[in-house]
């Protein structure tokens, strides 16, 4: 008989009430995805609500659905053939998985939850002892289902709401066609397939707040994750240590073999703002910038000119959210506007900027934080825009204290840095998320928010991913493959 610590030994996870930043379940249909891996739904709901919703709607965007709750299995199914298609197991994988009232506001949502349903550690096989692992990992390494008999592997959650009341978030709901005509819609195949891969193992079972184990038991995750300054691991971390790296910013990165040897050909060059020019003094140098999802990207050839400020507050500060006055357009025009955040989208004072006659914009943030993207949509913006934190802005801003109408002698080049991957470490190392305050459901169990292009599985579902979870578009996969998949 084995020793009673080398014994199989499930815990009841939580992580799928823990992950809730995008917040949002996984599932596939009533029907096996026909591939490598076999997943199925466990439909949980009532008759007549969530996937027996017989509200009838129109068939939409290869979604052949007649009712809402079918449309809701056609989505789900497509997800379920992706991730089939993916994976290798001969155990087939369990979703337990229901649409149910959640919290709404008509300017937010909670949009769902998901996660695995049990860990496990010391199951037959398994390739490291003392060691959680997700359900439907540890059934796919055992060669046999050790689920408790009649739970799911993963469970899932959906707000069965959204969108389709004026209390919680009215026309921003699940878009359910599979073709990414999504609009103002949640395109809930990416959301489905971002929830498939947390449920999967994307994920730490340790408390990234406090850094404590459950039960002095550490993750399959926690062998990986490397604090990059030291190069120690979370098995290697004390709980202090570890929580510590959740919270500094750049300072985690994942470290198995299959994503970082797949790193170089997934993640373009980091976007950068280059700062020059006689006057520059103490801001010149290369800045970590955040760029834009509209508008041209970024290249290695950068848009430069001489960086000017938009003043059109009483404090100073400019926030360009009306079009510009007489002298801010003189300053901007043919050179780099330098706004402030705030009051107004970022399209917004783009499109004021670029109206002005700018070449290009710099958003200089209105409070401490990290590097950030710049969202939005508008197919008119021809001119590049980045952001920089508030502490460069501060620096930037220093600067351009003597200048005349037109020139200030500092120069700014947008574009970006061949030396550097955007979204990696030093060594070549995808940097997780991990912000300076801490985000619950999101910090480490995401990669960063600076990868480019934007990975499935940051904290955030952006608008232009595709269905892909493979190479070489996105670096899902190669994790799962890291963990044992």
């Amino acid at each position: 008989m084995k020793p009673a610590d080398l014994l199989p030994r499930p815990f009841r996870s939580k992580a799928a009430a823990a992950l809730g930043s995008l917040a949002l379940a996984l599932a596939c249909t009533s029907g096996a995805a026909q591939a490598a891996a076999t997943i199925v739904i466990v439909n949980q709901n009532a008759a007549g609500v969530g996937f027996n919703d017989t509200t009838p709607v129109a068939p939409v965007g290869g979604n052949p659905g007649t009712t809402l709750g079918e449309q809701r299995l056609y989505a789900f199914q497509r997800a379920a053939d992706i991730w089939g298609a993916t994976l290798t197991s001969n155990v087939t994988i369990r979703i337990g998985a229901s649409f149910v009232p959640l919290s709404c506001m008509a300017s937010s949502a909670v949009l769902g939850s998901a996660g695995a349903n049990e860990i496990w550690s010391d199951f037959p096989n398994a390739p490291r002892a003392n060691t959680w692992y997700p359900s439907a990992l540890a059934s796919k390494l055992a060669g046999e289902d050790v689920a408790t008999p009649g739970e799911p592997h993963i469970i899932a959650r959906f707000n069965s709401r959204l969108g389709l009341f004026s209390d919680c978030l009215p026309g921003s709901g699940f878009y359910l066609g599979l073709d990414r005509n999504f609009g103002s819609g949640i395109d809930l195949v990416t959301v489905l397939l971002h929830e498939f891969a947390h449920g999967l193992g994307f994920q730490t079972f340790t408390d990234d707040e406090t850094g404590e184990e459950i039960l002095g038991v550490p993750s399959i995750w926690d062998y990986y994750l490397v604090d990059n300054r030291n190069n120690r691991t979370w098995v290697e971390s004390t709980p202090a240590q570890r929580a510590a790296t959740a919270t500094t910013w750049r300072g985690l990165s994942w470290n198995g073999p299959n994503v970082t040897a797949a790193v170089p050909q997934v993640l373009t060059a980091s976007p950068n703002l280059a700062v020059g020019g006689a006057a520059a003094g103490a801001a010149a140098g290369n800045y970590n910038v955040g760029d834009a999802t509209f508008g041209p990207a970024l290249t290695a050839t950068p848009v430069g000119g001489q960086l000017m400020p938009v003043v059109d507050q009483s404090d100073g500060t400019g926030l360009a959210c009306q079009p510009l006055d007489s002298l801010n357009s003189l300053a901007v025009r043919g050179n780099v506007a330098l706004v402030d955040r705030g009051s107004c989208d970022f399209v917004a004072k783009t499109r004021n900027v670029q109206a002005a006659g700018a070449i290009g914009m710099v958003v200089a943030d209105n409070q401490p934080g990290d590097v950030a993207s710049l969202g939005g949509s508008d197919p008119g913006i021809t001119i590049p825009a980045v952001r920089v934190t508030q502490a460069d802005g501060i620096k930037l801003k220093a600067s351009l204290q003597r200048r005349s109408r037109t020139q200030s002698g500092v120069t700014a080049g947008l574009g970006r840095d061949p030396s550097r991957l955007a979204g990696a470490d030093q060594a070549g190392r995808i940097l997780m998320y991990t912000p300076t305050i801490y985000s619950p459901g999101s910090s480490v169990s995401h990669y960063t928010t600076e990868a480019s292009p934007n990975q499935l599985m940051e904290p955030s579902i952006n608008t232009d991913l595709t269905h892909e979870v493979t190479l070489p578009r996105d670096l899902t996969f190669p994790l799962l493959r890291d963990i044992g998949w």
